[in-house]
């Protein structure tokens, strides 16, 4: 029989990763990707620089699950959720200034970093795909999935996050309406 293993040092306190990724999305805010800083998060986090290194080894895991954290209600949604309610969700995490900032933070470094993509491709893109490939059993289109997730995360991306409009209920049934003209309630039914 061997002795149960006991960890060393405190345990983690349950609100330290939370104040961590919302350090982040608030530094994102006011010094974007560039001006960000372990150190800087630490500080505003009131934790040691240590214990951010001990949950995430580079800024680009931090910035990356500091996006996914807004996002992760809606890929823990229940299996039958109304696609409007997904992209309703979708819409208003992405509506906030810090979730905004730090979305477009990880798409700008993305494009630059590999590893940014490489993170961003297995922790956020992945899990929103698999939500609309989930999403699209309710949806009638003939469009496949690839395409299908591309017009819908562009169409939110350029709407919520490069204009800064509001994905109010119209943009929502309208683009429904658009990957699935047949809707009942579509837009020009």
């Amino acid at each position: 029989m061997t002795a149960p293993t006991s960890r060393r040092g405190r345990p983690r306190g349950a609100g330290t990763d939370q104040a961590i990724l919302d350090a982040v999305r608030a530094l994102l805010v006011e010094h974007g990707y560039s001006g960000l800083t372990i150190e800087g998060v630490a500080a505003r986090s009131g934790v040691a620089k240590s214990t951010v290194y001990r949950r995430w080894t580079t800024k680009a895991d931090l910035v990356v699950d500091a996006v996914v954290d807004t996002l992760t209600p809606l890929f823990a949604a229940p299996p039958d959720s109304a696609p409007e309610d997904l992209l309703r969700a979708l819409v208003t995490a992405l509506s906030q200034p810090a979730s905004r900032a730090a979305f477009l933070a990880v798409i700008s470094e993305a494009a630059v970093d590999p590893m940014v993509h490489e993170r961003a491709a297995t922790r956020l893109i992945e899990p929103s795909r698999r939500l609309v490939e989930r999403c699209s059993a309710g949806v009638d289109t003939a469009i496949d999935g690839d395409l299908l997730f591309d017009v819908i995360a562009g169409a939110v991306i350029h709407h919520v996050l490069v204009r800064g409009l509001a994905g109010d209920e119209a943009f929502i049934a309208g683009l429904l309406g658009a990957v699935s003209p047949h809707r009942v309630g579509a837009a020009g039914s």
